[in-house]
């Protein structure tokens, strides 16, 4: 994936995740997926960025 492609319909600011744009809060990817944990999501923070991944920390940098 280009690190550098800015999907500007997905503004993102989770610079920890993979697929966040290296320069702007943009997602990276060309489409997310939304998803939740709850059965019945009643707030925001019941809803989750289902293309979320953790970036690798380097260990020996």
């Amino acid at each position: 994936m280009d690190k550098n492609h800015k999907n500007s319909s997905i503004r993102c600011t989770v610079t920890s995740c993979e697929n966040h744009n290296a320069t702007e809060n943009y997602c990276a990817l060309d489409s997310i997926m939304v998803g939740t944990h709850e059965p019945n999501p009643s707030q925001c923070r019941c809803v989750d960025c289902e293309s979320f991944v953790a970036k690798a920390k380097c260990h020996n940098c």
